[in-house]
């Protein structure tokens, strides 16, 4: 006959030194030391002594996992608020970028003239618009800029890549386009990228420019997030409490299921992989550069702008009407431009900061009128009619680039002498 009284006296000494000890490797010296086994008569199983071996440390992985568990969520809520606050305006850190040139005054007096009848444009450059991203979803993106420019008597043309798709795969598109003009004219391109149109030209022109160099002459950056995007940064950022939701999943699901892109596109415009980038392509300084950032407005007028994004054609009898397809994307921008302003007490256009904007060696055009990331290519059912529309800021910016080309030409020929 067996007795078990001496097996509960010491299961019960044990949990008692076990809960006193506070340590893990105090409390396995417990175990270890407390549950020998009994000296029994005949045949006996062992499942008491082994349910306590395991209960107890059961308790001590509990005590010993429960402080790294709360560590890990104290750093997702610090890496959450934290954000972006130190990634924006990183380039302006950098002591190794060269500095910038302020053109905002030469183009205010360009877009005067332009505004009066008075155009510079040569045509004997091609011109190449560079669309940013979801561009494929917009029909209307940079049309209306080509025909201003085509009445002109100016050849322009819009670059047909996937927006969607990564850097590297937009650039080398983007290369293989600009030869195609070039042998088929033999004129040199000027290329002018809205958003991430910018960054995907800026890497064609970096990545090949041993190839290029004959063929370009100049880049223009209009709301470019040439440094990353805040945006697509704390969206994807890693080791936060979005992880909780699967903000980054959900974001796979919209870009890559329902838009049929390339998630990389959005990762290749977070602050680290454009400073992996820019570590290994940086642009030629011998290559005239003009960037152009704007500020959205935040007034609550702008809740009720609405952007025209395509039209609609309805059969009538006679001639068909054309009706507008408009949503209130303004509305979305000064939301999104608030929010960075309150978060970081940043200026923005509402998806791309104006530090962020401003490429290193350019000259920066920084204008007071309050602009958004989609007026460039999505005009507003409200815009003034006394302002330059895109079409015109798009010249100016184009002109300034010419300006600057025929100005590094002068310092290079004064140079050679």
């Amino acid at each position: 006959m067996v007795s078990f009284a001496s097996e509960e006296e010491r299961a019960s000494t044990a949990n008692a030194n076990v809960s006193s000890s506070g340590s893990a490797s105090s409390a396995y010296e417990l175990i270890d030391t407390k549950f020998d086994a009994p000296v029994v008569q005949g045949e006996i199983s062992r499942s008491s002594t082994a349910e306590s071996s395991q209960t107890s440390t059961a308790l001590v992985n509990t005590n010993q996992n429960g402080i790294p568990i709360f560590q890990g969520l104290l750093e997702k809520v610090r890496r959450t608020v934290r954000g972006s606050a130190d990634d924006i305006g990183w380039l302006q850190k950098a002591t190794d970028m060269p500095p910038v040139e302020d053109g905002t005054e030469r183009f205010t007096e360009i877009l005067d003239d332009i505004g009066h009848g008075l155009h510079k444009l040569p045509n004997t450059m091609i011109y190449l618009l560079v669309p940013g991203l979801f561009s494929n979803h917009g029909p209307l993106y940079f049309v209306d800029i080509k025909t201003s420019f085509s009445k002109m008597g100016l050849t322009c043309h819009i670059a047909k890549i996937h927006s969607e798709a990564s850097v590297d795969k937009n650039a080398k598109e983007i290369k293989d386009y600009v030869e195609e003009i070039y042998w088929g004219t033999r004129q040199r391109v000027l290329l002018l990228g809205h958003s991430k149109g910018g960054v995907d030209a800026a890497a064609a022109i970096s990545m090949y420019w041993d190839d290029l160099k004959d063929k370009v002459a100049g880049l223009a950056l209009t709301q470019s997030p040439y440094g990353g995007s805040p945006i697509a940064s704390d969206i994807l950022r890693e080791g936060q409490l979005g992880d909780y939701v699967n903000m980054r999943k959900l974001m796979e699901i919209i870009i890559c299921k329902v838009i049929k892109g390339d998630m990389q596109a959005l990762e290749d415009l977070t602050y680290e992989r454009r400073k992996e980038f820019l570590r290994t392509y940086r642009l030629p300084e011998e290559l005239p550069i003009v960037s152009f950032h704007t500020e959205a407005s935040i007034s609550p007028a702008v809740l009720a702008t609405l952007s025209r994004v395509a039209h609609a054609e309805l059969p009538m009898i006679g001639q068909p009407t054309s009706l507008p397809v408009v949503i209130p994307l303004g509305a979305a921008m000064a939301a999104c431009a608030q929010l960075l302003q309150m978060r970081y007490g940043e200026k923005s256009d509402g998806l791309v900061t104006c530090r962020d904007a401003e490429v290193p060696g350019s000259i920066v055009v920084r204008p007071k009128r309050k602009l958004d990331h989609a007026w460039m290519v999505y005009s507003s059912l409200n815009d003034d009619t006394g302002e330059a529309d895109a079409s015109q800021v798009c010249e100016a910016l184009l002109t300034l680039l010419v300006e600057a080309g025929q100005k590094k030409m002068h310092e290079i020929a004064q140079k050679d002498e």
